[in-house]
């Protein structure tokens, strides 16, 4: 969506049109009455079928808000919940003391909405369209303080006592985390988070450390998950009026909505033993932020495979930060043992965990998954290639603390 085409949907006949097709069609593909068709230009009809398919899809991020807001595809996709920007801004309340603020580099535009909620924000981009979507939305997000500029924000003056800067854009290729590629440099980034000493820098959850050397000195970083599904990655500067550098970044794992977190303590990889009663699948959050050895202690586990994520041990502890699962039969893998476990259970999901050149063809078995059960099996396939195992799991029962 360009520009010109974006402020058409502002008008009176882009307002009418939105509104007449709000309502209609599927989930993901809003249905275009022929009377529409003959009353409206094409290129406005299109893209206003666009924006309503890109409300819907918004919708599991933003809620109530998603119907009366603007989005592009790339604004979507690189949302987060808006749960983790409220988390966010109870922390920024909690922790940082901060009254002014800038919200740099704009991204979806949620955060600085969601921080114009409670602080008088100034909020810049060096993109038209992005200010203009932003602006637009101040309605569908309960009118907030926020003042956008559309400006180079590497020059930008800012007078804010905190700094909050979104690099979700990327200018390079996918797969390319070149630290200077992001819109603004990572280095720039960091240099103005440490003058001002408070704010955050936001990131992509599987950006390598070697793009972010000693994760930026921050103060703690930390990975936000929602419902099971990583959202991104935030490192935190001046958290508890702390405005200095660290010597060493605290990692923190957060899931959402629980708002449960656990810390890192600097320990060593966790070792391997053998598979357990029980099996813990960790959250995403806790894996981006390479936390299994905390985890792991917690729990009293082990790992499964040096080289994977999945946890086990003989006795089953509470925790929020891993699915648990209760090992009924361990069998060697292949292709006809895995289908003769399909057909002699009700299995809802078959995972790969750890295994390195195994190929299995997912179609063969797909159609023999249960998931909507919740008491189907789950089917772990790990171990190295060479002699690959299946652990066949059922849901572990309520966890009880001894």
């Amino acid at each position: 969506m360009d520009l010109a085409t974006f402020r058409a949907l502002l008008t009176d006949e882009g307002q009418t049109l939105l509104a007449a097709l709000q309502d209609t069609g599927p989930a993901e593909e809003p249905a275009t009455p022929a009377g529409l068709r003959r009353a409206h230009p094409a290129e406005l009809l299109a893209a206003a079928r666009e924006q309503v398919r890109l409300r819907r899809l918004a919708a599991a991020k933003f809620g109530r808000h998603a119907p009366h807001l603007y989005f592009t595809p790339d604004s979507v996709a690189l949302s987060s919940h808006l749960a983790v920007s409220d988390y966010k801004l109870d922390r920024v309340l909690d922790e940082l003391g901060v009254v002014m603020i800038d919200a740099m580099s704009l991204g979806s535009g949620a955060d600085a909405h969601v921080l114009g909620w409670s602080h008088a924000t100034s909020a810049v981009d060096g993109d038209r369209l992005t200010v203009e979507v932003a602006a637009a939305n101040r309605t569908g997000m309960d009118e907030p303080m926020l003042d956008l500029t559309c400006a180079d924000v590497t020059t930008f003056d800012s007078q804010g006592e905190a700094v909050f800067i979104d690099l979700m854009r990327h200018a390079g290729p996918d797969g390319d985390h070149d630290p200077e590629r992001y819109d603004p440099p990572l280095s720039w980034a960091l240099e103005r988070l440490h003058t001002t000493g408070a704010g955050w820098i936001r990131l992509a959850p599987g950006v390598p450390d070697q793009a972010v050397p000693d994760l930026g000195r921050a103060h703690e970083a930390e990975w936000i998950s929602h419902d099971g599904h990583i959202q991104e990655a935030v490192l935190w500067f001046g958290l508890d009026g702390m405005r200095t550098s660290w010597p060493t970044t605290v990692r923190k794992a957060t899931l959402l909505p629980a708002r449960a977190s656990l810390t890192g303590r600097g320990l060593p990889h966790p070792a391997v033993r053998p598979v357990g009663r029980y099996l813990y699948a960790p959250d995403p959050a806790v894996i981006h932020a390479r936390l299994l050895a905390e985890l792991a202690e917690d729990l009293a586990a082990g790992l499964v495979e040096e080289a994977g994520t999945l946890l086990t041990a003989d006795g089953l502890r509470p925790t929020p930060f891993a699915t648990a699962y209760e090992v009924t039969e361990v069998l060697p893998f292949d292709s006809a043992g895995l289908k003769a476990v399909l057909r002699g259970r009700t299995v809802g999901r078959v995972t790969v965990a750890a295994v390195h050149g195994l190929q299995i063809e997912a179609d063969a078995f797909h159609h023999d998954l249960t998931p909507q059960d919740p008491r189907a099996a789950t089917v772990f396939i790990t171990g190295p290639a060479s002699r690959p195992a299946m652990l066949i799991t059922d849901p572990a029962p309520a966890a009880h603390t001894p």
